[in-house]
């Protein structure tokens, strides 16, 4: 089966550089034009995330497909992080500790790293074993979540920061059952 994991459209959250995670953001006009400017490929079916820039991104690139929802592809809780940026944390001892373990332990009040990328895998595993009658599924996520699915399935395989992906981008993969075969960018 080929499968498309595709990045949603920006947010403001994402422009800002914030950490956006369980934040229900919709699409900010930029990641509007943006997706409308691309050309994407087509797809039998469509599956995504719960959150709203999700759906929205599914809207905008296959507008004649409904999107079937799964709960276990939205992008991780940030916890108390959720919604600040960078310049807002600098200095916190809790926060400089995070990022100094490269955000690999859950933020205080947030979701376990483990526990999120693992919810990730089954989320997609299960998706595409209940799609597994069409050719082409595309798979409308978070960035984290396309990360988390790629490490874990991807071949060759690279480590989790290695598969990030611009908004409104993502991969070109061939599920085989047991593993993604990476068949270019989009």
């Amino acid at each position: 089966m080929t499968v498309y994991l595709i990045r949603h459209g920006k947010i403001r959250g994402n422009v800002e550089k914030r950490f956006i995670g369980s934040t229900d953001e919709p699409l900010c006009e930029t990641g509007i034009a943006e997706l409308k400017a691309f050309e994407y490929p087509d797809c039998d079916r469509v599956v995504s995330s719960p959150m709203l820039r999700c759906i929205q991104t599914a809207g905008i690139i296959f507008p004649d497909k409904t999107p079937e929802v799964y709960d276990e592809l939205r992008e991780c809780d940030f916890g108390i992080f959720e919604g600040k940026c960078h310049a807002e944390l600098d200095g916190d001892p809790v926060y400089m500790k995070w990022i100094a373990n490269n955000g690999m332990t859950a933020p205080p009040g947030g979701e376990d790293v483990d526990g999120f990328r693992e919810r990730c895998v089954r989320g997609f595993l299960r998706a595409v074993r209940e799609n597994g009658d069409c050719g082409t599924l595309a798979v409308i996520a978070h960035g984290g979540t396309i990360m988390s699915i790629m490490e874990r399935l991807a071949v060759p395989h690279k480590e989790f920061y290695e598969y990030i992906t611009e908004n409104g981008r993502g991969y070109k993969t061939v599920f085989d059952g047991e593993k993604l075969e990476i068949k270019g960018s989009i």
